[in-house]
């Protein structure tokens, strides 16, 4: 692994963060919802979700999501060393929910905390906001508020570093040394 670059600073995050508080109040009013609960899942989408629900002023308190035991992954990254529990202090059982992460690549983390979600109820809905979206999408899931859109090339991770500041680091594995990583087909061409 090579040493992280800085991909977007600390005020390019909270701009971009403002400007999502500002869409999902939109979106929740064009579509009524009163008073959703907000759910941040581990470690970065909760940082993100500190921030969105100060912004939005919600009146619930913030929830923190777990996923790691729920990831379909899980025997090849092993345990993560810092599981941490879930905390959902609303119910969720028909309740509007805003889910936060902070990035969005192949899709896994949303579907292991929907997975999650739907071990404590069934919500009324789900909104999902994220703060960056990239390229890499294996599974059919999509924001509907994204804070930063990226493509990266093979072997490059975004991850965020945080809480104070937040900043968005980039980090690339050189694909030619590391025979795991496959690089992407071109457009339009498929495995069969």
């Amino acid at each position: 692994m090579n040493t992280p670059e800085v991909w977007k600073e600390s005020a390019a995050i909270e701009s971009a963060i403002n400007e999502m508080a500002c869409c999902l109040a939109r979106q929740l009013e064009r579509r009524g919802l009163q008073n959703p609960a907000m759910i941040g899942i581990h470690t970065g989408g909760v940082w993100v979700a500190e921030r969105l629900h100060g912004l939005l002023g919600l009146s619930e308190p913030l929830g923190h999501l777990d996923i790691s035991f729920y990831r379909d992954d899980f025997t090849r990254i092993g345990v993560h060393p810092q599981v941490r529990p879930s905390r959902l202090p609303v119910r969720v059982d028909d309740r509007h929910l805003i889910l936060v992460d902070d990035v969005l690549q192949t899709g896994r983390t949303v579907r292991a905390a929907l997975n999650v979600l739907f071990d404590y109820g069934r919500p009324a809905s789900v909104t999902l906001a994220v703060l960056v979206t990239r390229d890499g999408r294996e599974l059919p899931i999509a924001a509907d508020v994204t804070g930063f859109e990226g493509f990266f090339g093979a072997g490059e991770q975004v991850k965020l570093s945080g809480p104070n500041p937040l900043v968005l680091l980039r980090t690339r594995r050189d694909v030619r040394r590391d025979p795991s990583i496959m690089p992407p087909l071109p457009a339009g061409e498929g495995l069969g």
